[in-house]
């Protein structure tokens, strides 16, 4: 009865283990009960759990994977959330196969330091291809509570372009304003002439009346 499912990357396995829930009517090659999983990292200690601690690596990987495709990296996870995912400063700007993506895990056992795990992009696309291969599976119906796959906000689109790119289309109109005003400033205005006098030619005479008879 116990079932066995594998996803594999170049740098990253997946393997779960569990038993079909036979109660909720899933067939005999669908796991349904989580009995155990492990994930082999390239470079990295071998990852294992329970389902809670699956469920809350692929609520920090998947969403922050969705972000960094977007242009919009951000942390992904609270402090007290056993997983969090967050990007690595650039030490200097064009650095290449360097890590850029850091996974940080809170063990439930006392007195434990968090382990961190650092990734470049095509690590971290490994991880990303065998967690949504989970998800996806119709052999596997763990009922992961994920959070929904949102369209990004308008704030958040709006940082993706940077703040001096932002600013210039405003900045060039100001200056374009400016630099209109004080033309029109400079240009003289036409002087006010008077109105020519009326010559006596130009008067007109009124007609005398006809003369009495």
């Amino acid at each position: 009865m116990k079932l066995s499912h594998r996803y594999e990357q170049t740098s990253c396995r997946l393997r779960i283990d569990g038993l079909p829930d036979l109660s909720a009517g899933h067939g005999q090659d669908v796991i349904g009960i989580l009995s155990a999983w492990e994930l082999d990292l390239a470079g990295h200690p071998t990852l294992e759990g329970k389902r809670d601690h699956l469920q809350a690596l692929m609520t920090a990987v998947l969403p922050y994977a969705r972000h960094l495709v977007s242009s919009v990296p951000r942390p992904m996870g609270a402090a007290t959330d056993p997983v969090q995912m967050e990007p690595i400063p650039a030490a200097k700007p064009g650095m290449r196969n360097r890590p850029a993506h850091r996974l940080r895990l809170h063990s439930s056992q006392p007195d434990t330091q968090p382990l961190e795990l650092s990734f470049d992009d095509a690590e971290l696309a490994d991880l990303v291809r065998c967690l949504d291969q989970l998800r996806l599976d119709p052999r596997v119906r763990l009922g992961f509570d994920l959070p929904p796959d949102r369209p990004l906000q308008r704030r958040e689109i709006l940082e993706r372009v940077p703040l001096r790119q932002r600013l210039a289309a405003p900045a060039a109109g100001l200056v374009a304003l400016a630099i209109t005003t004080a033309l029109g400033l400079m240009v003289p205005l036409p002087r006010r002439t008077a109105p020519p006098a009326a010559s006596p030619e130009a008067t007109p005479t009124t007609p005398l009346s006809p003369p009495l008879r």
